[in-house]
């Protein structure tokens, strides 16, 4: 089986395939373009590729619900940066700021229709068993979103609630890549649920990662400025974790996130974070759900060769630090 690196370029080929910047009118497409090509590491579409070529699939035959899982991954970005109100993703201007709020809406609305095309390009006999697995996922996706938003009104978010909610919004899509590519390479209902459950958990891995990151990593390797969850009021797993806590600790925390936002509230809410040893806290929960997901896999009955490219992908994305 081939590296993620290997299947990320074959992605990336696919999607300059789709002459999206040649497509009129260029108000709608070029952002899509703009967004489709911001890199990355194409992690959804190749796991999926991954997952059909594990259970004997071609991967070509995948392709299309790979580029459609991607192009479904940038949509919500789109609308996610919108209501983040983020500048910069990736190092770059987001859509909405290079263009415009209503632009980033009407672009963002046209990729999930992209994405419902291509997701009806797979083999027949998969097709609808695929359609469901998609319906359900974008359906928990936005239920996630939906729980997120709620969240940033509420100081009471317990550790569990925001695991759910990351399960939903990041780890079900992971889940959907795993399990529709494992459909398509011809699993059984029992191995394609393992791999359902191997991407949610990567999923909830890798969101924790990304909440580290964002307090304790660098911009230069996180792609955006850092602290951007501290000046949201973003319930991450770090907030959520101190403020369960009942001590001084916690009391500190609650009146550090009610600063202005600023570098002054991002400083003073990391020395706590520090102080409660949150970091060592998070790495341990990084590691718990790496290794539900790998037990997943290992369930699917993949023999232990076509098991090893799934532990490299989750030791490599979320092992990363600053």
């Amino acid at each position: 089986m081939k590296k993620l690196s290997e299947y990320t370029i074959q992605v990336t080929q696919a999607i300059k395939n789709m002459g999206l910047g040649e497509r009129k009118p260029g108000s709608l497409y070029a952002p899509i373009e703009y967004a489709m090509n911001a890199g990355g590491k194409r992690l959804r579409p190749g796991l999926t590729l991954m997952s059909a070529e594990a259970f004997g699939g071609a991967p070509e035959q995948a392709m299309p619900a790979a580029l459609g899982l991607e192009m479904f991954h940038n949509f919500t970005l789109l609308h996610d940066d919108v209501m983040d109100h983020s500048d910069t993703r990736r190092g770059r201007q987001t859509v909405h700021i290079k263009w415009d709020e209503n632009t980033a809406i009407l672009s963002g609305d046209t990729m999930l229709s992209l994405a419902e095309e291509l997701m009806m390009r797979v083999p027949d006999d998969k097709l609808r068993r695929v359609l469901e697995i998609f319906n359900r996922m974008s359906i928990e996706v936005y239920e996630g979103q939906a729980l997120d938003m709620e969240f940033e009104t509420r100081d009471d978010v317990a550790v569990t609630e925001y695991i759910e909610m990351v399960r939903l919004k990041t780890g079900a899509l992971l889940g959907a890549c795993a399990e529709i590519g494992a459909v398509i390479g011809g699993a059984s209902a029992e191995s394609s649920a393992c791999m359902r459950e191997y991407g949610e958990m990567l999923g909830i891995a890798f969101q924790i990662e990304d909440d580290w990151l964002d307090t304790f990593g660098t911009a230069e390797i996180f792609g955006k400025p850092i602290g951007g969850d501290i000046n949201n009021a973003k319930k991450t797993f770090l907030l959520s974790t101190g403020l369960a806590a009942d001590n001084a600790d916690a009391e500190a925390l609650r009146a550090a996130i009610a600063l202005p936002a600023g570098d002054l509230r991002v400083r003073t809410v990391t020395r706590i974070y520090d102080k409660m040893g949150l970091s060592q806290k998070c790495r341990e929960a990084i590691a718990h759900y790496s290794s539900k997901a790998l037990e997943a896999v290992k369930r699917s009955g993949l023999p232990e060769t076509a098991v090893e490219p799934f532990k490299v992908m989750l030791d490599k994305l979320t092992g990363r630090k600053n």
